[in-house]
């Protein structure tokens, strides 16, 4: 096996993603810019812009056409990048953030694009990119390099990186790594941190650490930060919007008669696109993308059985398709993960098992596919932050709230957050039911965190026994905590009693300010809606069916209802959580109210089913947990509460819950 290349040569042009459309748009006619560091550059790029929900619907070079088309202002057009000859992509803070999807990479990759070079790199879009062959940069250095013509050394693109992360990227990638650790011609080096004390992240990862691959030995007395090793997963997860391509990359690397390793840790989840049909534009479906998407479900069901996988698909009712039988991550937290565990899935939201107390997170189609084989996942230990919640919660506030306060600070607008662990903590924590825990932890993706973490306690053992009639002192045996002396890089005090219903403004969730500050922040005192959603795996859990139902059923008393020319959508995060709501009578309130029922899928939060707008001008609030540009549509996305949404929709406009 030929060693790996010492130096590149960066071929082709630069592409200067610019706040200035106009000069963007010379770009992509042919003409080139100098480099200019005073030329503001675009920030928070995100994978949804890089390839929209549609684009994935393809899986393989295809996503060359489709590079960028979905970035804001619209000046990308098909096959704009790969035809544009471009070698190099360069543009601001927090490049990649959102969605593990690996097809925006991939999509990078394929139309020729050799490196990214950005202020700031997000850490999955990264270790996707590392594990397809894509080089990233965030030295703007090596521009005037490339210009010169200048045959750049690899150690440029590996600095600071950790010895596995270093040698993949060496390598060209993570299965040409594997081919060369197979064949003893690279090592990953040996742990030998000695013992400290742990974070809660650091401890479940020092209890997964692969010692010996032959024997399955796993575990070490300590980890820390910046220690990579490729770790022993419990659960493996992934939907019909990945599977296909990770499955693509799992024949053509391991052979067609591959199978998964111990395929009964392995599930998979038809929960994506099952309401696409109601929503795909005609120009979508004239492109043959209703054909396209349908594969996806196929393909993944066709994989599921071969391999012995269980697959949560679609429900009928009376003899009708009505949906899912879960969102992925409900699903993962209704059944199947525990506290302790290492999870991981095809999803950045995977990170909202940490509820439980386990280390949940998002990995792309190429970590999914070695996975599948392997039953690894390579890790790089994480600095966690700490986040102290004191007091209580004033009314008209809940756990969303918290979160977009938190995602609005300068630590984590400046990107600060990237690859941390945001564990949360404190005494308000564990006064929080189990629902509004997750929908922290669920959002911990949205600040570029690696994932979220709470510790478990009481509440999550009573969860489990009562959910899965599990028992409880083998539940509490599973339970880590974490070590008293561990380091954090940061740790905040939130008063949560200072913590006001919050929005976050449209293009990314980040962009939160106080809801009575909206008039500022929106140049208008009344914000109108056209569409007000709650749903999704962050607004679609049972505490959340509460709060909307709590706020409409008060609405329905005062013989008010969802507002003249307003669509409100309720989806549910799974089937038991439909149950939940009929049980407790919501589904009536729900209807006297005006709202629209949904069945579980992510639909409209991936743009791919009610709830989605379908015009520039139309503006919707949302319990969904990013807004980013043509993530639910081509509408503005403002972020809120679940009682803020039911508020909105019986409003009109963005109100709380005391406005109406």
């Amino acid at each position: 096996m030929a060693a790996p290349a010492r130096t590149v040569q960066i071929k082709g042009r630069i592409l200067y993603v610019t706040e200035d459309e106009t000069l963007l748009a010379s770009q992509l006619e042919g003409t080139d810019l100098a480099w200019d560091p005073s030329q503001p550059l675009v920030s928070n790029i995100s994978t949804d812009e890089l390839t929209p929900g549609w684009v994935c619907y393809y899986y393989d070079e295809t996503l060359a056409r489709y590079c960028l088309v979905g970035l804001r202002g619209g000046k990308v057009a098909r096959d704009a990048i790969r035809g544009g000859g471009f070698g190099v992509i360069v543009s601001g803070l927090s490049k990649g953030c959102g969605s593990s999807r690996e097809t925006a990479p991939y999509s990078e990759l394929k139309s020729g694009v050799q490196l990214v070079i950005a202020k700031s790199i997000e850490k999955i879009y990264k270790q996707n990119a590392q594990n397809i062959g894509l080089l990233t940069s965030t030295d703007f250095g090596l521009l005037e390099r490339i210009q010169r013509g200048e045959a750049i050394p690899m150690e440029e693109f590996t600095r600071g990186l950790d010895p596995i992360s270093a040698s993949i990227v060496e390598h060209g990638g993570l299965f040409a790594y594997n081919r060369a650790r197979l064949a003893g011609e690279t090592t990953p080096p040996a742990i030998t941190t000695a013992p400290r004390p742990m974070t809660l992240c650091e401890k479940i990862l020092a209890a997964h650490v692969i010692t010996d691959a032959k024997s399955g030995t796993v575990g070490v007395p300590a980890v820390k930060p910046g220690d990579a090793f490729f770790a022993r997963t419990d659960v493996r997860f992934s939907h019909e919007y990945v599977t296909p391509m990770a499955e693509s990359l799992f024949v053509a690397e391991m052979g067609k008669d591959a199978t998964v390793t111990e395929p009964e840790s392995v599930w998979a989840f038809r929960d994506h696109l099952t309401f696409l049909d109601l929503v795909m534009p005609k120009a979508h479906r004239d492109m043959g993308l209703k054909e396209q998407a349908e594969k996806l479900a196929t393909v993944q069901e066709d994989f599921t059985k071969r391999q012995g996988v269980k697959l949560y698909g679609e429900v009928h009712r009376d003899g009708k398709l009505v949906g899912s039988e879960a969102i992925c991550h409900n699903k993962v937290i209704e059944e199947i993960a525990l506290p302790g565990q290492l999870v991981c899935g095809t999803d950045s939201h995977t990170c909202m098992a940490g509820a439980l107390g386990c280390f949940a997170f998002g990995v792309g189609s190429t970590d999914m596919a070695n996975a599948w084989y392997t039953k690894d996942v390579r890790v790089t230990v994480p600095e966690t932050v700490r986040f102290d919640l004191r007091g209580a919660m004033r009314s008209g506030v809940c756990a969303k709230d918290v979160m977009l306060h938190i995602l609005s600070q300068p630590f984590f607008k400046g990107s600060e957050g990237i690859g941390k662990v945001l564990e949360f903590g404190g005494e308000a924590v564990h006064r929080m039911p189990l629902d509004e825990r997750a929908t922290l932890t669920n959002m911990a993706v949205e600040a570029g965190g690696f994932t979220g973490i709470i510790e478990a306690d009481e509440v999550v053992v009573d969860y489990l026994v009562k959910q899965r009639g599990l028992d409880a002192a083998e539940v509490r045996k599973t339970i880590v905590r974490a070590d008293p002396g561990a380091t954090y890089l940061a740790t905040f005090e939130i008063d949560l009693a200072a913590v006001e219903p919050m929005v976050a403004t449209p293009g990314d969730p980040r962009n939160g300010v106080p809801l009575r500050s909206l008039e500022q922040a929106g140049g208008t005192s009344d914000v109108a809606i056209d569409i007000a959603y709650g749903g999704s795996c962050t607004g679609g859990k049972k505490t959340d069916m509460d709060m909307y139902a709590s706020v409409l059923a008060d609405a329905v008393k005062k013989g008010k209802r969802v507002a003249p020319g307003v669509h409100l959508y309720i989806q549910f995060g799974s089937q038991d959580i439909r149950r939940y709501a009929e049980q407790k009578g919501y589904l009536d309130v729900f209807a006297k109210a005006g709202a629209e029922l949904v069945d579980p899928s992510c639909g409209a939060c991936i743009k791919a089913g009610p709830g989605v707008s379908d015009q520039p001008g139309q503006v919707t609030v949302s319990a969904i947990n990013r807004n980013f540009p043509g993530r639910s549509g081509p509408g503005k996305v403002y972020l809120a509460s679940p009682l803020v949404v039911a508020a909105s929709a019986i409003a009109g406009k963005i109100a709380s819950p005391e406005q109406i």
